[in-house]
């Protein structure tokens, strides 16, 4: 066999994005795995019963139709199909009423009545060149960006606290669909920076909706692994790499791996400096999550739930706001944010006719072992009476399990590293190039570099152009 001009270790989303810009070059590529399937984060499996299909880690993806590189690839061609729903995020109230993200800006002004201003002065702008927006935050940060004013008026509003944003507005479900939004940053929602998450997935909405991917998140995964065999690329699956004397001669290796993994696997070939720094990079907070098979839909007091595939659970943003402190401060809390997924809903491969499936996790500390079972279902079945009735079965994974599964979620850390403000906006740590290691050789693509967590292939693609720069001088 031709040796590899360059080996991919990892195949979840950034690990197969770096290998077809590579391939698209023109170059042999390799991609390692250690499971017997590709994936990483974006995994589907039948963890409950027969036929019902679960997201093992991410579920919906909002990231991947605005990805300006996933959305040029030809992945309707190898069978990936979006499920959308009407709405994108529903955030129930325990007065039977419901906060909905719609796909208009001034369709969801108008279901926050009072506050329909405030929101449409927030949202209008940026909504309107939110395509423009995602070209400039899904990189590295820019000196001198391409849109300079667009920028200043995201990073004006985005580096504040979620808890300062808020006061913008004057009902309880107005700042609850904000905080609930802003809860994805796994931060405390007091913390600088907090909003931007907020201001970038409600954008996602507005642009393109939340879509789920028939049949699972696997479906990315198969189609991109498609695509990547129809350039040439070779899979080796159930080779698991624990140094570089596990792989084999190339000019270039890319390791969709965290920095504690590089620091393991490659620390021989690495700067003793270079090391230290990878060894202390800052984890963040981990999840426990739930997986349901349902006898039915779950039943929301607040009918107007079940137009969005995703629903926040977590009351007002008092509530959330003690909910995301607790656990960024070592402390499960006892009515926990959840983040719900429930694709069955708008996609019928998920389940057997007539069933359905859920999908939940909530924020805890790192490492944390302690079953959060309990507390979230009883904070569904706050808003949604009988749901308990529903359950058929259930599958539960807290933060060691999710590590023992998969490496690269270290201590249930999902992001791929804490996202506190210098950590998010230089990840893994300061450089010009944070792709690049002392090692022509060696590069990092995974969602431990510029610009983190989510199913938008981003970092691979600026570790593969970083690559193909240093290694290969093009």
């Amino acid at each position: 066999m031709t040796p590899p001009d360059a080996v991919i270790v990892g195949s979840g989303p950034n690990g197969l994005t770096a290998a077809i810009v590579l391939a698209r070059a023109g170059l042999n590529v390799s991609v390692y795995e250690a499971k017997e399937t590709l994936g990483g984060g974006a995994r589907t499996a039948e963890l409950t019963l027969p036929g019902f299909r679960h997201d093992v880690c991410s579920a919906i993806h909002p990231m991947s139709v605005v990805s300006p590189f996933l959305k040029t690839l030809p992945l309707a061609e190898h069978g990936l199909e979006w499920a959308y729903s009407p709405a994108a995020i529903a955030h129930p109230l325990d007065d039977g009423t419901v906060a909905i993200l719609e796909q208009s800006v001034d369709a969801t002004a108008e279901h926050l009545g009072e506050d329909a201003n405030a929101y449409r002065r927030l949202m209008s702008t940026l909504a309107k060149h939110a395509l423009e927006l995602y070209d400039e935050i899904l990189r590295p940060i820019r000196l001198i960006p391409h849109h300079p004013l667009l920028m200043a008026r995201f990073g004006l509003v985005g580096l504040q606290p979620a808890t300062r944003i808020a006061k913008r507005f004057r009902t309880e479900k107005a700042r609850a669909l904000f905080a609930g939004s802003a809860a994805h940053s796994i931060l405390p929602l007091t913390h600088a920076g907090s909003t931007s998450f907020a201001l970038a997935l409600m954008l996602a909405g507005h642009a393109t909706g939340w879509p789920a991917a028939k049949g699972g998140s696997q479906s990315i995964i198969d189609a991109m692994a498609s695509y990547l065999r129809s350039l040439g690329c070779t899979f080796e699956t159930n080779r698991r790499v624990q140094s570089m004397r596990d792989l084999p001669q190339s000019r270039a290796v890319l390791f969709d791996v965290t920095p504690r993994q590089l620091a393991d696997i490659a620390g021989d070939e690495l700067s003793s400096r270079y090391v230290r720094k990878l060894r202390k990079f800052r984890y963040g907070p981990g999840v426990f999550k739930v997986d349901w098979a349902l006898d039915g839909p779950i039943p929301w007091k607040a009918a107007e739930c079940a137009k969005s595939a995703t629903v926040h659970v977590g009351g007002t943003l008092d509530e959330i706001v003690e909910s995301e402190h607790a656990m960024f401060n070592g402390r499960t809390a006892e009515k926990p944010f959840i983040l719900v997924a429930q694709q069955s809903v708008f996609d019928a491969t998920r389940a057997p006719a007539g069933k359905h499936t859920g999908w939940g996790y909530c924020h805890v500390p790192n490492g944390s072992t302690e079953d959060m079972t309990e507390r979230i279902e009883r904070q569904i079945e706050r808003f949604a009476p009988g749901f308990r009735d529903r359950i058929l079965a259930r599958h539960t994974r807290n933060t060691a399990q999710y590590e023992e599964y998969n490496p690269n979620v270290v201590g249930g850390d999902i992001a791929g590293g804490a996202n506190t403000m210098q950590q998010f906006l230089a990840r893994p740590f300061p450089s010009r190039d944070p792709y690049a290691t002392p090692n022509k050789r060696i590069f990092i693509c995974s969602s431990s570099t510029p610009p983190g967590g989510g199913v938008h292939g981003m970092c691979g693609y600026w570790a593969a152009r970083s690559a193909l720069r240093r290694a290969f001088g093009r």
